[in-house]
């Protein structure tokens, strides 16, 4: 989610669920409408030095199906992996060999959202 989208997708006094960074008011009940073509994630994801947080919901048949996820800093990852990598596997995604959801799909490409933007 970018600024500019953030921005434009979000009205000056609504306030978002907040489970979620930047996933703007309403934009839920969007993906859950999207999510009866095909399951639809969206996952927050920030690190540096190695500590973060992650937050992670899915959608499918437009209904919630999976979290929302929290991964607070300072958090033990549970077992079943992080919220990221559960909304990953919730939509198919498994990793091979020593890599993790994360990395098997190319999110570690790029540091920052706008850098996807092409």
């Amino acid at each position: 989610m970018s600024d500019v989208l953030f921005h434009e997708l979000s009205s000056d006094c609504a306030v978002g669920p907040p489970e979620f960074w930047r996933l703007p008011s309403g934009f839920d009940v969007t993906l859950a409408e999207w999510s009866k073509a095909g399951p639809v994630a969206y996952v927050e994801s920030e690190y540096f030095g190695g500590v973060g947080e992650e937050n992670s919901a899915v959608w499918r048949d437009g209904y919630l199906a999976l979290g929302p996820l929290h991964l607070l800093e300072g958090e033990p990852v549970p077992a079943q992996g992080s919220p990221v990598a559960q909304g990953l596997r919730e939509l198919g995604i498994r990793a091979a060999g020593s890599s993790d959801e994360f990395a098997a799909v190319g999110l570690d490409r790029h540091r920052a959202s706008e850098d996807w933007i092409c």
